[in-house]
């Protein structure tokens, strides 16, 4: 692996701003100079599963800008649904924007920031030029509110999707904060190319089970996710809990019921769409993916990275940077 990669483990090495926006305290990181991109973690994450990619986009000629996500990490928000819904998001992003004073840019998510970076390139295509998601390929507005598709999945499995587990907060809150770091470190493995079989992140959770009983604990770290990296992560998610990071779940029927107005509406800019070919959503997320072009008419290229779970920009950090790089100099 290049000096690059090897190098960028250590967040104190990247330049750490906050700012007031939208009614919160926004903390993010930002490299580079030149045409503004901005990243959006996923969850359980921070901005520093971008830490491969800011570094990488920065030499290549960009303003790199990597917030945490309302209610993750150092940014602020309070721990219930009506404060962390996507519209909050957005507007948090539009709020930044002004504060960099930016009049564009290229936003890229991965996982729930590739809902809020699909939602943001929806509401203000005039400020979003162009759109990249990772792992998680967003489909128009659902037909039906999603507990409503949650309850028909129960019905037919006797399991409840992980999402409809979520909205379970005193539950989900109780098993996830009992020990932070070992849920953080049993999924981040169980959802990436490493695990096998049993070891596979199980997407529902039987009625006697907890989300912990749904991932594998392992015995070392993967080669990707190096003991800095996890302490960051750990420290981080210690401080506040899953509280507000679950509150995004909580949010997903509010933010069908606000998004009526986006019904069969066509994301023009151009997108492109990097996947993991081993990612445990992957059976479940396919038929999206197979039918991206019906609602990404500028779709550039939409790949899957063999041997690749749900943390690509973790797990193969080189190859996401090539992709993106290509992508960007395309626009």
């Amino acid at each position: 692996m290049s000096e690059l990669y090897r190098k960028i483990d250590d967040p104190r090495g990247f330049t750490h701003r906050q700012v007031q926006t939208n009614g919160i305290g926004l903390h993010y990181v930002e490299e580079g100079e030149g045409p503004l991109v901005i990243l959006l973690h996923g969850f359980p994450y921070l901005w520093y599963m971008w830490r491969h990619q800011i570094r990488a986009l920065a030499a290549g000629g960009y303003r790199v800008v990597a917030p945490d996500i309302r209610g993750f990490g150092q940014s602020d928000c309070p721990a219930e649904a009506e404060s962390c819904d996507m519209l909050h998001c957005v507007a948090d992003l539009v709020g930044l924007m002004r504060e960099l004073d930016e009049s564009t840019a290229v936003v890229i998510g991965h996982d729930l920031g590739a809902w809020v970076a699909y939602a943001a390139a929806q509401t203000r295509p005039d400020l979003f030029r162009a759109l990249a998601m990772l792992n998680t390929p967003v489909t128009p507005r659902e037909a039906q509110r999603p507990s409503d598709t949650w309850a028909l999945l129960a019905s037919k499995t006797g399991k409840r999707f992980y999402q409809q587990y979520f909205q379970q907060r005193v539950e989900a809150e109780a098993v996830m904060n009992a020990d932070v770091r070992r849920t953080l470190l049993s999924t981040y493995y169980s959802i990436s190319g490493d695990a096998s079989g049993p070891e596979r992140w199980r997407l529902f959770i039987g009625e006697d089970e907890s989300f912990l009983d749904t991932v594998f604990n392992p015995q070392q770290l993967p080669a990707w996710l190096p003991e800095e990296a996890m302490d960051y992560y750990a420290s981080e998610y210690a401080r506040k809990g899953f509280a507000a990071p679950l509150s995004h779940y909580g949010a997903r029927d509010r933010n069908w019921e606000q998004s009526a107005f986006l019904e069969g509406l066509k994301l023009m800019q151009p997108s492109l769409f990097i996947g993991g070919a081993a990612d445990p959503a992957a059976p479940l997320f396919m038929p999206n993916y197979d039918k991206l072009e019906s609602h990404l008419p500028g779709l550039r290229k939409k790949v899957l990275l063999e041997g690749v779970g749900h943390s690509a920009a973790e797990e193969r950090p080189e190859a996401v940077n090539e992709l993106l790089l290509a992508f960007l100099a395309d626009l």
